[in-house]
């Protein structure tokens, strides 16, 4: 089974460079009519881009906040880094902070889906003043367990390498159908293919390293958000195949932060079920100080 995501942009929703530095992270901002309530600024997970959060950023925009997705470096449309250490968290991190601080001083919403959940915790960790708030939506603490997903990041890890990215699209294809996934639209695959050749294949082989690999730091970044006063959020699907749902539980019990689980959901609620999520999203942002 598969959940038909949105590519066209939505009314209301632009193209925008962030700056980072003397770089800028390729994005896509959706504004209120008004005066924003803040700031949300949304980072993607692995294969991913801005674009899987087109169904969220009108809804957030129309409750009051500026709301604006990237791209991480060497995904997609934004630049690629000077060396594969540029993929690596610290790295990411920084970036994600950098965008933080061009887009609003007084701290942003930050969100982290999947792999991105792992940069917003380094960003946090790093400078926990830089945020309003912090979402970590299906991601977990540290490296993925093993399963399905851990067999792919092997897979990547270890032929990507030497194997040219079309033909590696197709076989990602090939192993999708396998799987018994449908098909996507024909727009929508596409776009999904674009996308995939336009991603640093050194970015993807670096992070899937992380993924198998990464530690778990949920004790120390608790410490850093108490001090400074961040609200937490762990937002999931009850059918998330990548950390489990008792692994993301666990992890929100560990960080004292708020808990919110969207049933009939997987791996994606920010295109799977963006109304469900948006109404998560604002509740934890309305907690704020």
């Amino acid at each position: 089974m598969r959940t038909t995501r949105p590519v066209a942009l939505p009314t209301g929703v632009q193209p925008v460079a962030v700056p980072v530095g003397a770089d800028a992270l390729a994005g896509l901002e959706a504004r209120p009519a008004g005066t924003p309530r803040g700031t949300a600024l949304l980072v993607p997970g692995y294969t991913g881009s801005k674009e899987d959060f087109l169904a969220l950023l009108p809804l957030l925009a129309d409750a009051g906040y500026r709301a604006v997705a990237v791209d991480q470096r060497g995904q997609h449309e934004s630049p690629r880094a000077g060396s594969d250490a540029g993929y690596d968290v610290p790295a990411l991190a920084a970036d994600v902070l950098a965008a933080a601080r061009s887009l609003d001083a007084r701290g942003v919403h930050l969100l982290g889906h999947s792999f991105g959940g792992l940069v917003v915790q380094g960003a946090a960790l790093a400078d926990p003043a830089a945020l309003r708030t912090l979402t970590l939506l299906a991601t977990g603490p540290g490296a993925v367990p093993e399963g399905p997903r851990t067999a792919d990041l092997r897979l990547v890890r270890s032929t990507l390498p030497t194997t040219p990215m079309d033909v590696a699209w197709e076989v990602k294809c090939a192993r999708e159908l396998a799987a018994g996934l449908a098909p996507e639209l024909p727009e929508t695959q596409e776009f999904l293919r674009r996308r995939w050749m336009g991603t640093s294949p050194e970015s993807l082989v670096r992070i899937a390293v992380t993924l198998l690999e990464a530690e778990d730091r949920v004790d120390e970044l608790r410490a850093r958000l108490d001090a400074a006063g961040v609200p937490v959020l762990v937002l999931n699907g009850d059918l998330d195949d990548a950390w489990p749902p008792k692994v993301q539980a666990e992890m929100a019990d560990r960080l004292g932060a708020a808990y919110v689980q969207i049933p009939g959901v997987g791996h994606s609620p920010n295109y799977e079920a963006p109304a469900a999520t948006a109404e998560a999203l604002l509740a934890h942002w309305g907690s704020a100080p």
